[in-house]
C-alpha cells in the first residue's frame, strides 16, 4: 500500500481518528475509575473516623480515653499505612495509634483546605517512611472536655494508586487490542470497498493490452457512471477511427482515378512530354500510397483494444510466400509458440512481416527462418516480443544497412521493388514504439529483428 494510494489515505485517516477516540476513551475511563476509587477510599476512611469518634470518651478526671479498639488490626502495626490520631486543640499530648509509633500526623498540612458540609477536611500529607497519606480530619467538642478535639484518620495512597495503575494497564492493553482489531477491520473494509476500482483497473489493462474493447462487468452505482463514460469514450474513439479510414479511402479513390486517367493519356503520347508525365504520375501515386498508409497506421497504432494473433499472421504469410516462391524452392521455417498477441492491427503486422519476409525470400538461396520470442523485453512497463527473420543469402554489408532503411533505399537494383518497403516497415514499427535492426544471420545472410508491443498482459 503506497502512501499516495487512496487505500492508504482512507486507512490512515480512519486510524488517526480511531486512535484519538481510543485514547480519549481510555483517559475518560481512567478518570472515572480514579474518581470512583478515591470516593470509595474516602468513604472507608470516613467510616473509620466515625468509629474513632464514637469510641472516644472523657474520663472522670477530664482526660481523653478510648473505650474500645477499632476493628482494623493494621492500626496496631508500626508504619502499616493506616493511622489515627486524637489531638486536643491545646498544648496537651495527643493520642495516637500504635502504627504511628514515634511519629505524628501533620494536621497543619490541611490548613488551606476548606471543610465539607459534615465538617470533614480531606487533604494529603507525608507520613512515616515518606508515605503519601490521605487524611480525613474533623473537629469535635466532647461533653465534659474544655477544648475542641481534632480527630484524624490517614491511609497510605500506595494501595489506591496501585489499583488505579493496574486498571490503567488493563485499559491501555484493551484499547491497544481494540485498536489493532479496528485497524484490521479497516483494512478489510477498505480492501473490499475498493475492489470495484481494481476491476476497473484490470478492465483498462485488458483494453490496453488488446484482450478487450470495453469495460466489462457490473460496478457499484458510484463507479457505474465512470464506466459508462469510459465505454462511451472508447466507442467514440472507434467511430472516429472508422470515419477517418473511410475518408482516407475516399481520398485515395478520388486521387487515384484522375492519376490513372492522366497516366493512360501520357502513355498514349509517344514523346518526351508523355514519358515525363507518366513518370511523374507514378511518383505521385507512390507518394499518395505512402502518406495515406502512414495516416492509417498512425490512427490504428493508438487505438485502444487493438489486438491480433501474431503467430497466425506469420503462419498465413509463410504459406502464401512459399507458394509465390515455389519455383525457387524457398523453404520457410517457423520457430515460435502459439498464441503470441500483437497489440495492434493485424494489417499493420502483415505490412511489417510481409515486407521483411518478402525481402528475405527474394535474397535467400534455399531457406528463410522466422522466430517469435515472447516477452523479449519491457518498455514503459509494457511487454514487447521479438520478431526475427533471417535468410541464407549473400547478406548486406554493415555500411549499407542504414541506407537500406531510408525511404527509397534499394538493396539491389537487380531485384524488383520501389525501395519503399523497409522505410514503411520502419515507420510502422516506430509508430508502435518498437524498432527495426539489421544484423548478420547465423547462416551468413541478413537478419532483420523487429520489436513490437505484445498483447495479453
Amino acid at each position: 500500500m503506497r502512501s499516495s494510494s487512496l487505500a492508504f489515505r482512507l486507512v490512515a485517516g480512519a486510524a488517526f481518528w480511531s486512535s484519538i477516540v481510543l485514547v480519549a476513551g481510555g483517559i475518560i475511563l481512567s478518570t472515572l475509575f480514579r474518581g470512583s476509587v478515591e470516593r470509595s477510599f474516602d468513604a472507608r476512611l470516613a467510616s473509620m473516623l466515625d468509629s474513632l469518634i464514637a469510641s472516644t470518651d472523657v474520663s472522670p478526671d477530664g482526660k481523653l480515653e478510648r473505650s474500645r479498639q477499632l476493628s482494623e488490626s493494621r492500626f496496631d502495626f508500626a508504619y502499616s499505612g493506616l493511622y489515627w490520631q486524637i489531638a486536643p486543640l491545646a498544648p496537651r499530648a495527643p493520642l495516637r495509634s500504635r502504627s504511628l509509633f514515634d511519629q505524628k500526623l501533620d494536621i497543619d498540612a490541611g490548613k488551606k483546605v476548606e471543610r465539607g458540609e459534615n465538617g470533614i477536611k480531606a487533604f494529603g500529607t507525608t507520613g512515616p517512611e515518606g508515605q503519601h497519606l490521605r487524611v480525613l480530619e474533623r473537629r469535635i467538642s466532647l461533653p465534659g472536655y474544655d477544648v475542641p478535639v481534632s480527630f484524624a484518620v490517614a491511609a497510605d495512597r500506595a494501595e489506591l494508586e496501585g489499583d488505579i495503575a493496574h486498571f490503567n494497564g488493563w485499559v491501555a492493553a484493551s484499547m491497544g487490542v481494540l485498536g489493532i482489531v479496528l485497524l484490521g477491520a479497516l483494512l478489510i473494509q477498505v480492501r473490499f470497498g475498493l475492489q470495484p476500482l481494481d476491476r476497473v483497473r484490470l478492465s483498462l489493462a485488458n483494453i490496453r493490452s488488446g484482450r478487450a474493447t470495453r469495460l466489462e462487468g457490473e460496478f457499484p452505482s458510484e463507479i457505474e457512471p465512470l464506466a459508462e463514460e469510459l465505454n462511451g469514450l472508447l466507442d467514440g474513439n472507434r467511430e472516429v477511427l472508422e470515419r477517418a479510414r473511410t475518408h482516407v479511402g475516399n481520398l485515395a479513390h478520388a486521387l487515384k482515378t484522375p492519376l490513372s486517367i492522366l497516366s493512360n493519356e501520357a502513355r498514349a503520347q509517344k514523346n518526351e512530354f508523355g514519358g515525363l508525365v507518366e513518370k511523374t504520375s507514378g511518383q505521385m501515386r507512390e507518394q499518395i500510397d505512402h502518406h495515406l498508409a502512414r495516416a492509417r497506421m498512425a490512427a490504428s497504432a493508438n487505438v485502444l483494444g487493438a489486438h491480433s494473433d501474431a503467430s497466425e499472421v506469420m503462419k498465413r504469410l509463410a504459406r502464401t510466400l512459399e507458394r509465390i516462391y515455389a519455383e525457387r524452392g524457398i523453404r520457410i521455417d517457423l520457430a515460435m509458440p502459439d498464441g503470441i498477441g500483437f497489440r495492434g492491427e493485424a494489417q499493420d503486422l502483415e505490412e511489417i512481416a510481409g515486407n521483411l519476409l518478402d525481402n528475405a525470400c527474394k535474397w535467400a538461396e534455399s531457406a528463410v527462418r522466422v522466430e517469435l520470442t515472447p516477452h523479449a523485453e519491457r518498455r514503459k512497463g509494457r511487454p514487447f516480443f521479438l520478431l526475427a527473420i533471417e535468410d541464407d543469402g549473400p547478406g548486406l554489408p554493415a555500411e549499407k544497412r542504414e541506407a537500406a532503411l531510408k525511404r527509397g533505399g534499394r538493396l539491389d537494383e537487380s531485384k524488383p521493388g520501389s525501395g519503399l518497403g523497409l522505410s514503411i516497415v520502419t515507420e510502422i514499427v516506430e509508430l508502435y514504439g518498437g524498432d527495426l535492426t539489421l544484423a548478420d544471420a547465423a547462416s551468413g545472410g541478413l537478419r532483420a529483428e523487429v520489436r513490437l508491443p505484445q498483447a495479453g498482459e
